[in-house]
């Protein structure tokens, strides 16, 4: 069996759907993708309600999970790169895990032949 990898990538909404077309485009087959909250180095936004400050916001997110081949796991991550940068603080970020295993559930495919 050959190595898996498991991407999972944490971007700003507005960038779901360049993403996932240039996904598509790359040859994956299947993401799934969950709406999240959090906040890195820019630690939310301020903002005022009703007339008190309030700091260090949730931000809201999209986090995009994909599984791949060992050998396509870094062109994948450069695709996501590409696509979701704007170079402003809040862009995201991308890990990379290995995958001891995947199993197709209707088929009992394992493996390389379970993705997709």
């Amino acid at each position: 069996m050959k190595g898996m990898k498991q991407i999972k990538a944490i971007v700003r909404p507005e960038m779901l759907d360049a993403a996932k077309d240039a996904l598509v485009e790359h040859g994956i087959k299947g993401i799934t993708i969950e709406p999240v909250k959090g906040f890195g180095r820019q630690l939310g936004y301020p903002e005022v309600y009703r007339g008190v400050p309030i700091e260090a916001r949730l931000l809201p997110k999209l986090l995009i999970t994909l599984v791949v081949p060992d050998a396509e796991a870094q062109s994948v991550s450069d695709v996501i790169q590409r696509v979701c940068k704007t170079g402003a603080v809040g862009d995201g970020k991308i890990i990379i895990t290995t995958v001891e295993q995947a199993i197709r559930i209707r088929t009992g495919e394992t493996g390389d032949a379970s993705l997709g």
